[in-house]
Protein backbone atom coordinates (compact mmCIF):
# COMPACT_ATOMS: atom_id res chain seq x y z
CA UNK A 1 0.00 0.00 0.00
CA UNK A 2 1.49 3.45 -1.43
CA UNK A 3 2.07 5.81 1.53
CA UNK A 4 -1.15 8.10 2.56
CA UNK A 5 0.78 11.36 1.60
CA UNK A 6 2.20 9.81 -1.91
CA UNK A 7 0.87 12.42 -4.48
CA UNK A 8 -1.14 11.27 -7.56
CA UNK A 9 1.07 12.75 -10.24
CA UNK A 10 -0.61 14.51 -13.56
CA UNK A 11 1.34 15.29 -16.13
CA UNK A 12 0.53 17.46 -19.56
CA UNK A 13 1.86 19.74 -21.64
CA UNK A 14 0.59 22.81 -20.47
CA UNK A 15 -2.43 23.54 -18.63
CA UNK A 16 -5.28 21.03 -20.07
CA UNK A 17 -4.64 18.03 -17.88
CA UNK A 18 -6.84 20.79 -15.36
CA UNK A 19 -9.35 19.15 -17.15
CA UNK A 20 -8.46 15.68 -16.25
CA UNK A 21 -7.97 17.01 -12.55
CA UNK A 22 -11.35 18.73 -12.11
CA UNK A 23 -12.96 15.23 -12.74
CA UNK A 24 -10.37 13.46 -11.00
CA UNK A 25 -11.59 15.37 -7.76
CA UNK A 26 -15.11 14.16 -8.39
CA UNK A 27 -14.44 10.87 -7.25
CA UNK A 28 -11.30 10.95 -5.33
CA UNK A 29 -11.73 14.44 -3.39
CA UNK A 30 -9.03 14.15 -0.76
CA UNK A 31 -6.37 12.34 -2.72
CA UNK A 32 -3.00 14.77 -2.86
CA UNK A 33 -2.06 15.83 -6.11
CA UNK A 34 1.20 17.22 -8.22
CA UNK A 35 0.43 18.66 -11.13
CA UNK A 36 3.21 18.99 -13.69
CA UNK A 37 3.26 21.66 -16.64
CA UNK A 38 5.80 21.21 -18.82
CA UNK A 39 5.44 24.49 -20.37
CA UNK A 40 8.68 24.79 -21.91
CA UNK A 41 8.10 21.88 -23.97
CA UNK A 42 4.80 23.36 -25.00
CA UNK A 43 3.23 22.77 -27.70
CA UNK A 44 3.49 19.06 -28.18
CA UNK A 45 1.57 18.86 -31.04
CA UNK A 46 3.94 20.59 -33.86
CA UNK A 47 6.71 18.34 -32.00
CA UNK A 48 7.93 14.87 -33.90
CA UNK A 49 6.80 11.64 -32.65
CA UNK A 50 10.53 11.20 -31.25
CA UNK A 51 10.72 14.51 -29.77
CA UNK A 52 7.79 13.90 -27.89
CA UNK A 53 8.68 10.24 -26.87
CA UNK A 54 12.39 11.18 -25.57
CA UNK A 55 10.78 14.13 -23.86
CA UNK A 56 7.68 12.75 -21.81
CA UNK A 57 10.00 9.09 -20.81
CA UNK A 58 12.67 11.71 -19.79
CA UNK A 59 11.10 14.53 -17.75
CA UNK A 60 8.42 11.55 -16.34
CA UNK A 61 11.29 9.50 -14.95
CA UNK A 62 13.17 11.79 -12.94
CA UNK A 63 9.46 13.41 -11.68
CA UNK A 64 9.07 10.08 -10.36
CA UNK A 65 12.11 9.75 -8.49
CA UNK A 66 11.72 13.52 -7.21
CA UNK A 67 7.72 13.19 -6.35
CA UNK A 68 7.52 9.31 -5.76
CA UNK A 69 3.84 9.33 -6.54
CA UNK A 70 1.85 6.36 -6.15
CA UNK A 71 0.52 6.69 -9.91
CA UNK A 72 0.99 8.85 -12.71
CA UNK A 73 -1.50 10.31 -15.50
CA UNK A 74 -0.05 11.53 -19.01
CA UNK A 75 -3.04 13.98 -19.04
CA UNK A 76 -2.35 15.01 -22.60
CA UNK A 77 -3.53 13.21 -25.91
CA UNK A 78 -0.67 13.64 -27.95
CA UNK A 79 1.76 12.10 -24.93
CA UNK A 80 -0.19 9.68 -24.57
CA UNK A 81 -1.08 8.14 -28.01
CA UNK A 82 2.89 8.44 -28.86
CA UNK A 83 4.42 8.04 -25.24
CA UNK A 84 2.48 5.79 -23.56
CA UNK A 85 4.01 2.42 -23.74
CA UNK A 86 7.91 3.91 -23.81
CA UNK A 87 6.79 5.37 -19.73
CA UNK A 88 5.37 2.30 -19.33
CA UNK A 89 8.70 0.40 -20.25
CA UNK A 90 10.57 3.26 -17.81
CA UNK A 91 8.03 3.38 -14.63
CA UNK A 92 7.16 0.88 -12.23
CA UNK A 93 4.25 2.43 -10.48
CA UNK A 94 0.71 2.20 -12.66
CA UNK A 95 0.62 4.54 -15.58
CA UNK A 96 -2.98 6.09 -17.08
CA UNK A 97 -2.92 7.88 -20.32
CA UNK A 98 -5.47 9.84 -22.53
CA UNK A 99 -6.56 8.29 -25.86
CA UNK A 100 -9.67 9.98 -27.73
CA UNK A 101 -12.87 9.40 -26.66
CA UNK A 102 -13.83 7.58 -30.18
CA UNK A 103 -15.49 4.35 -28.38
CA UNK A 104 -17.80 6.42 -26.31
CA UNK A 105 -18.71 8.99 -29.18
CA UNK A 106 -19.88 5.65 -31.54
CA UNK A 107 -22.13 4.79 -29.15
CA UNK A 108 -23.97 8.46 -28.93
CA UNK A 109 -24.19 9.32 -32.46
CA UNK A 110 -27.32 9.26 -34.04
CA UNK A 111 -26.43 10.05 -38.05
CA UNK A 112 -23.10 8.17 -37.41
CA UNK A 113 -21.21 10.83 -38.67
CA UNK A 114 -18.13 12.05 -35.68
CA UNK A 115 -16.06 14.83 -35.59
CA UNK A 116 -12.55 14.50 -33.86
CA UNK A 117 -10.28 18.02 -33.43
CA UNK A 118 -7.00 17.21 -32.05
CA UNK A 119 -3.42 18.34 -32.36
CA UNK A 120 -1.51 17.36 -35.22
CA UNK A 121 0.60 15.14 -33.85
CA UNK A 122 -2.46 13.27 -32.59
CA UNK A 123 -5.00 12.90 -35.56
CA UNK A 124 -2.04 11.15 -37.35
CA UNK A 125 -1.40 8.46 -35.06
CA UNK A 126 -1.75 4.67 -35.41
CA UNK A 127 -3.47 4.64 -32.25
CA UNK A 128 -6.08 6.72 -33.28
CA UNK A 129 -7.07 4.50 -36.96
CA UNK A 130 -6.82 1.55 -34.28
CA UNK A 131 -9.60 3.24 -32.43
CA UNK A 132 -11.45 4.20 -35.19
CA UNK A 133 -11.02 0.14 -36.72
CA UNK A 134 -11.90 -1.04 -33.33
CA UNK A 135 -14.70 1.25 -32.07
CA UNK A 136 -16.27 3.40 -35.23
CA UNK A 137 -16.25 1.01 -37.74
CA UNK A 138 -19.26 1.86 -40.19
CA UNK A 139 -18.69 5.08 -38.50
CA UNK A 140 -17.50 8.16 -40.28
CA UNK A 141 -14.96 9.64 -38.16
CA UNK A 142 -13.96 13.38 -39.72
CA UNK A 143 -10.33 14.40 -38.08
CA UNK A 144 -8.78 18.03 -38.02
CA UNK A 145 -6.46 19.35 -36.72
CA UNK A 146 -6.81 22.60 -34.44
CA UNK A 147 -3.15 23.43 -32.98
CA UNK A 148 -4.61 27.38 -32.59
CA UNK A 149 -7.31 26.27 -29.29
CA UNK A 150 -4.19 25.03 -27.41
CA UNK A 151 -3.10 28.43 -27.52
CA UNK A 152 -6.45 29.68 -26.98
CA UNK A 153 -7.08 27.43 -24.26
CA UNK A 154 -3.95 28.61 -22.22
CA UNK A 155 -4.94 31.79 -22.40
CA UNK A 156 -8.64 31.34 -21.67
CA UNK A 157 -7.90 29.78 -18.30
CA UNK A 158 -5.68 33.39 -18.14
CA UNK A 159 -8.72 35.71 -18.14
CA UNK A 160 -7.88 36.50 -21.66
CA UNK A 161 -10.35 36.40 -25.12
CA UNK A 162 -10.90 33.49 -27.22
CA UNK A 163 -10.25 35.08 -31.01
CA UNK A 164 -13.64 33.81 -32.43
CA UNK A 165 -11.99 33.03 -35.80
CA UNK A 166 -10.18 29.91 -34.49
CA UNK A 167 -13.61 28.34 -33.59
CA UNK A 168 -15.18 29.33 -36.63
CA UNK A 169 -12.71 27.94 -38.54
CA UNK A 170 -12.69 24.46 -36.92
CA UNK A 171 -16.21 24.37 -37.69
CA UNK A 172 -16.02 25.41 -41.40
CA UNK A 173 -13.16 22.89 -42.27
CA UNK A 174 -15.51 19.92 -40.82
CA UNK A 175 -18.43 20.54 -41.70
CA UNK A 176 -17.17 21.18 -45.47
CA UNK A 177 -15.78 17.83 -45.47
CA UNK A 178 -17.67 15.44 -47.07
CA UNK A 179 -20.60 13.98 -45.43
CA UNK A 180 -19.51 16.66 -42.53
CA UNK A 181 -23.09 18.53 -42.50
CA UNK A 182 -24.45 15.73 -40.36
CA UNK A 183 -21.59 15.75 -37.69
CA UNK A 184 -23.80 14.77 -34.08
CA UNK A 185 -20.74 14.62 -31.88
CA UNK A 186 -17.52 15.68 -31.15
CA UNK A 187 -14.64 14.58 -30.17
CA UNK A 188 -12.60 16.63 -28.12
CA UNK A 189 -8.78 14.68 -28.63
CA UNK A 190 -7.00 17.21 -26.78
CA UNK A 191 -7.20 17.56 -23.07
CA UNK A 192 -6.89 21.46 -23.54
CA UNK A 193 -10.08 21.77 -25.66
CA UNK A 194 -12.89 21.52 -23.00
CA UNK A 195 -11.87 24.57 -22.10
CA UNK A 196 -13.37 25.81 -25.13
CA UNK A 197 -16.59 23.78 -24.53
CA UNK A 198 -18.88 26.97 -24.61
CA UNK A 199 -17.22 28.65 -27.44
CA UNK A 200 -17.46 25.13 -29.44
CA UNK A 201 -20.77 24.48 -28.49
CA UNK A 202 -21.54 28.62 -29.52
CA UNK A 203 -20.53 27.21 -33.01
CA UNK A 204 -21.82 23.78 -33.55
CA UNK A 205 -24.89 24.33 -31.86
CA UNK A 206 -26.77 22.25 -29.36
CA UNK A 207 -27.23 19.48 -31.38
CA UNK A 208 -23.77 18.53 -31.61
CA UNK A 209 -22.62 17.06 -28.35
CA UNK A 210 -19.74 17.15 -27.08
CA UNK A 211 -17.42 14.29 -25.61
CA UNK A 212 -13.94 14.08 -24.08
CA UNK A 213 -12.38 11.34 -21.87
CA UNK A 214 -11.45 13.20 -18.79
CA UNK A 215 -14.86 11.58 -16.52
CA UNK A 216 -13.48 7.78 -18.00
CA UNK A 217 -10.01 8.37 -17.22
CA UNK A 218 -10.77 9.73 -13.47
CA UNK A 219 -13.00 6.99 -12.84
CA UNK A 220 -9.92 4.57 -14.28
CA UNK A 221 -7.47 6.48 -11.71
CA UNK A 222 -10.03 5.55 -8.59
CA UNK A 223 -10.58 1.99 -10.06
CA UNK A 224 -6.50 1.35 -9.88
CA UNK A 225 -6.23 3.33 -6.22
CA UNK A 226 -9.22 1.60 -4.79
CA UNK A 227 -9.08 1.02 -1.30
CA UNK A 228 -5.85 3.45 -0.95
CA UNK A 229 -5.74 6.09 1.97
CA UNK A 230 -4.88 9.38 1.37
CA UNK A 231 -3.47 12.46 3.59
CA UNK A 232 -2.60 15.73 1.94
CA UNK A 233 -0.49 17.82 4.45
CA UNK A 234 0.52 20.67 2.32
CA UNK A 235 -1.80 22.08 -0.60
CA UNK A 236 -1.87 20.08 -4.12
CA UNK A 237 1.39 21.82 -5.81
CA UNK A 238 1.57 22.79 -9.32
CA UNK A 239 5.27 22.62 -11.01
CA UNK A 240 6.23 24.18 -14.75
CA UNK A 241 9.19 23.18 -16.71
CA UNK A 242 11.03 26.83 -17.38
CA UNK A 243 11.00 29.87 -15.46
CA UNK A 244 7.84 29.61 -13.18
CA UNK A 245 6.62 33.13 -14.75
CA UNK A 246 5.04 30.94 -17.63
CA UNK A 247 2.62 30.17 -15.14
CA UNK A 248 1.92 34.09 -14.60
CA UNK A 249 -1.71 34.44 -15.05
CA UNK A 250 -3.23 31.07 -13.51
CA UNK A 251 -3.16 32.52 -9.79
CA UNK A 252 -6.89 31.98 -10.08
CA UNK A 253 -7.25 28.89 -11.89
CA UNK A 254 -5.04 27.29 -9.57
CA UNK A 255 -6.74 28.63 -6.11
CA UNK A 256 -9.97 27.91 -7.05
CA UNK A 257 -8.56 24.16 -7.24
CA UNK A 258 -6.46 23.86 -4.42
CA UNK A 259 -2.92 24.32 -5.07
CA UNK A 260 -0.53 26.66 -3.89
CA UNK A 261 1.89 28.97 -6.18
CA UNK A 262 3.59 27.58 -8.96
CA UNK A 263 6.98 25.91 -8.72
CA UNK A 264 9.85 25.84 -10.58
CA UNK A 265 10.73 21.40 -11.49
Amino acid sequence: MADPTSPILLFDSGVGGLTVYDALRAVLPDAPVIYAADLAGLPYGTKTETQIATRVAGLLGRMAERYQPRLACIACNTASTIALGMVRDVLEIPIVGTVPAIKPAASMTQTGTIGLVGTDATIRQRYVDDLEAQFASGKRLLRVAAPGLVAAAEAKLRGQPVDPALIADVHARLTAMVDGAPIDTLVLACTHFPLLADELAAAFGPQVRQIDGAQGIARRIAHLLEGQSFAAPHPNRFVVTGPVTGADGLESALAARGFGAAEAF
